[in-house]
């Protein structure tokens, strides 16, 4: 019975270890190409998860859009309340490398003249 338990404590520290690495979103998945869309803002922005997110409609196409880490994107002044709904806003990153996904990591985003760098390292 001991035994039983410290192996399962091992399994589920390892298990602990790993799903940080399973839910960061890197850059491996996308372009290493430019890439900038302006849609209409479709579903604000959420600093819930390990990065932030938001989507844009762009003719009838709904884009998922990652940002950097929730504390990051607020850094950069992109918070929750900024940007309302129905605004248009460009985006600026790469695009995922699956043709089929509407997702883009993002670096910028752009609206009304105002710049939210949330990878200002990476411009």
């Amino acid at each position: 019975m001991r035994l039983r338990k410290i192996v399962g404590l091992a399994i589920l520290g390892s298990l602990l270890a790993v799903s940080p690495s399973l839910a960061h979103h890197g850059w491996g998945g996308n372009s290493n190409q430019e890439f900038e869309i302006t849609g209409t803002l479709a579903r604000g922005v959420s600093l819930a998860g390990p990065h932030a997110t938001m989507a844009i409609m762009v003719d009838g196409q709904l884009w998922e859009i990652t940002l950097a880490p929730p504390a990051r994107t607020s850094r950069a002044g992109l918070t929750e309340d900024v940007i309302p709904m129905g605004a248009t806003v460009t985006i600026h990153g790469h695009r995922n490398l699956d043709g089929d996904r509407f997702e883009i990591k993002t670096e910028r985003v752009i609206w009304e003249g105002r710049t939210f760098a949330v990878y200002p390292d990476r411009d």
